[in-house]
């Protein structure tokens, strides 16, 4: 039973034993008798209460997560910098948990996304590289892995299963069909495809020769609309239509 619950059955208990009282003044000592048993265990419906109420729950928080390619650790104003300003992510952070001691696991994008999705060492996925990073030198391309196993559990499974909202809205750059942010987790996916770019950054957001780097899941465009604009705009609807339960955005 709730708290909620408790406290109301106490007060319809306590309503009871007063107008048990006062029905009959003239035979106010039978009454008393009669209801001693039940103002004993007052007490303990106090209590009971007090206890069920500091054992609620605090509501589950919302998480909203920015992943930002070559992004410095001081790059935003509130880690420091003098130069950017950033007073949205400011604000954004004096209202929530901030944390000041924080690696990425890699200095490219796909492995570090991989570390940050599978909660692994690069390494231990075997994504190493960014996807399609081969190139020609002196030294041997190492062997990796194109695409984050769907064998893993991802961030955003775990936040499934604790039953909150997901969505990704943004660059993926972790495999292609058949390993995108909605067959790991996530409810919602807006733009997350294979190509670590976009074709264009201004809609259709397309490729003028090349369909592998066209952005998808963004129709209805206008024409001078841009990327970035557009998927601010995709994640603060997400957010508008979640606000009520629990959600989980990486934007």
């Amino acid at each position: 039973m709730s708290p909620e619950r408790v406290l109301k059955a106490f007060t319809y208990f306590r309503r009871y034993i007063w107008h048990s009282m006062i029905n009959d003044s003239r035979d106010m000592s039978k009454k008393i008798l009669q209801i001693r048993p039940m103002i004993r265990i007052m007490p303990m419906l106090i209590a009971l209460v007090a206890l069920l109420a500091a054992c609620q729950q605090p509501p589950p928080p919302n998480v909203i997560l920015f992943v930002v390619d070559d992004l410095g650790w001081a790059d935003t104003g509130i880690y420091g910098s003098s130069f950017y300003e950033t007073p949205n992510i400011d604000q954004l952070v004096q209202n929530s948990v901030r944390f000041t001691n924080f690696y990425a696991a890699s200095p490219v994008c796909s492995p570090t996304r991989a570390s940050i999705m599978s909660g692994k060492h690069p390494a231990r996925v075997k994504i190493t590289n960014w996807i399609g990073g081969e190139q020609n030198g002196r030294l041997l391309q190492a062997d990796y892995r194109r695409e984050l196993p769907l064998a893993e559990e991802t961030i955003a499974e775990r936040f499934h299963e604790a039953g909150y909202t997901t969505a990704f809205v943004g660059k993926w750059h972790l495999g292609a069909e058949g390993f995108h942010p909605d067959d790991q987790g996530f409810d919602v996916n807006v733009g997350g495809h294979d190509a670590g770019q976009p074709g264009s950054y201004f809609y259709p957001y397309k490729h003028p020769n090349n369909p592998f780097w066209d952005v998808p899941d963004l129709p209805d465009g206008s024409e001078g609309e841009y990327l970035t604009d557009r998927l601010t705009n995709e994640s603060i609807q997400f957010l508008r239509e979640n606000a009520s339960a629990p959600f989980f955005l990486v934007h």
